[in-house]
């Protein structure tokens, strides 16, 4: 009875044959596939900062996932094994570009898919994941804002100064008033495509003493 327990037991974790040329396949249609995610993430960093060497790491990390799929269908044991030893593993790389993050999952979604045999899907994913990047890409988006900064010795040039940035946009908003026995700082969000002539404006008004404009590099608000 309990050789026929064990032997049972040990069938229901019987190894899957793999063949090399079903391997070299996975791994052929992953590397593709990774090349592919490889050039996409190049076009569509054209305008930020482009690392290379995280643009190659993406091809090695699909290749990695796809030969640790093919392994763990190999054997329910083996698989069991690769969970544990895998599951030490720590990274500590903060990902900055949530777009990096995207790209990194991308990359081992592909491995995932690959490795597990449907490589129709990994080419659907990757075509349905471009063509939604590309038409996001293409929808504009709010002009950022620039901030006015105004320093000034009269405290009661306030009025004077939103007098004149009436003049140059419709909307805008006093984010700070900075109030001291001398002097006046005033800060106003506000976009603009006049800034040149409305700083000039600004700083012949009597008692302004500086008055610069900056572009805000957060995010645009609506």
């Amino acid at each position: 009875m309990e050789h026929i327990f064990k032997r049972s037991f040990l069938e229901g974790y019987a190894s899957v044959d793999i063949t090399v040329e079903s391997v070299i396949l996975a791994l052929a249609v992953t590397f593709l596939i990774s090349i592919y995610i490889f050039f996409v993430y190049r076009v569509l960093t054209r305008k930020t900062f482009y690392s290379k060497n995280f643009n190659i790491s993406l091809v090695g990390v699909a290749l990695i996932t796809s030969a640790i799929i093919v392994t763990i269908q190999s054997s329910i044991v083996v698989s069991l094994g690769m969970v544990g030893a895998l599951s030490i593993v720590r990274f500590r790389t903060a990902i900055k570009d949530p777009m990096d993050l995207m790209f990194l999952f991308w990359s081992i979604s592909i491995g995932i898919i690959c490795g597990a045999g449907f490589a129709m899907y990994a080419v659907l994913l990757s075509c349905a994941i471009t063509v939604t990047l590309v038409v996001l890409d293409w929808v504009p988006v709010a002009k950022a804002p620039m901030i006015l900064i105004v320093n000034c010795s009269d405290l009661d040039a306030e009025e004077k100064i939103t007098g004149i940035v009436k003049n140059y946009v419709k909307h805008f908003s006093v984010k700070s008033r900075n109030l001291t026995s001398t002097t006046l700082d005033i800060t106003i969000e506000l976009r603009t495509d006049e800034g040149g002539k409305l700083v000039r404006e600004l700083i012949d008004v009597d008692g302004v003493s500086s008055a610069n404009l900056l572009q805000h590099n957060g995010e645009a608000t609506f």
